[in-house]
């Protein structure tokens, strides 16, 4: 009776444990696994207008979605198979690695410190970092004004610590675990400016018009790339031709326009990918 009391309890743990992953776990690439299952779960940001947001049905909307619906496709997998789990900052290489995500679209910067720990497919946009502020804030019209100035950013990204080494070091840094709470605290005049990506920020302008500018004077180069499992070479090569194919046959650009292009952001010919 014991044993099989055991067994059952050993049978349900197995279950468990199969349940818990989501992501290409007894898969040699994220391509094996879509072939196979059919289903991909997909990291996103779900905070960022025009780019990855959670809409009020829990559908996610933006260009890093349709970007990667269309890799997923590409991959053979259809909309209906993907499964899109938030990610922010701070955890894109740790899903990739604990495999609880297949891949990573969200607006995700290629670095060499990052390749230490994932692989990347891209880039398939590239943005320039800026700064965010208020309508009626006249004095900050670059990162070299921030000086003892309070500024967000989000753990997990560098952007702030950027304009403190470089450009202005005695500006107050402050960390919230997504912009959105970055654009609240801006909003409320208790932070003076938010700096990320000029994409990124031209979204949460766009959302509260007539209220937030983007100051238009970018400092850097960030590359966003797909994130992947860091030895997965077959299907790195595999959404890099996806996103070739995107580029080629118009549906980068619609996307694009789509998405972002309301914002006013002004849409930027298709980058060149580094395939490695």
């Amino acid at each position: 009776m014991f044993g099989r009391s055991l067994y059952a309890v050993f049978a349900v743990l197995a279950l468990t444990a199969s349940a818990c992953g989501s992501g290409q776990e007894g898969y040699a690439s994220i391509v094996d696994k879509a072939k196979a299952e059919k289903k991909l779960v997909i990291g996103v940001k779900a905070d960022q207008p025009g780019l990855g947001l959670r809409t009020p049905d829990g559908s996610f909307s933006g260009f890093d979605i349709e970007v990667a619906k269309y890799v997923a496709k590409q991959l053979g997998v259809e909309p209906a198979g993907i499964t899109f789990k938030e990610t922010v900052s701070g955890n894109r290489e740790v899903f990739i690695e604990q495999g609880q995500v297949d891949m990573v679209v969200a607006t995700y910067s290629i670095t060499d410190a990052r390749k230490q720990k994932v692989s990347f497919a891209g880039p398939y946009f590239v943005a320039g970092q800026d700064l965010l502020v208020r309508t009626d804030e006249a004095a900050l019209t670059g990162p070299e004004t921030l000086n003892g100035k309070k500024l967000c950013s989000v753990a997990g990204s560098t952007p702030a610590q950027k304009v403190k080494t470089e450009y202005a070091k005695e500006v107050q840094l402050q960390e919230e675990r997504t912009y959105s709470a970055c654009v609240d605290r801006v909003l409320g005049g208790q932070l003076d400016a938010l700096t990320t990506d000029n994409v990124i920020l031209a979204g949460y302008a766009a959302q509260h018009a007539g209220k937030l500018k983007v100051v238009g004077k970018p400092f850097s180069t960030e590359k966003y790339g797909i994130g992947l499992k860091k030895d997965d070479t077959v299907g790195r090569k595999a959404v890099n031709d996806a996103l070739t194919k995107m580029f080629g046959d118009g549906s980068w650009q619609k996307a694009l326009e789509a998405s972002v292009g309301a914002s006013g952001f002004p849409v930027p010919a298709a980058p060149q990918l580094e395939r490695y």
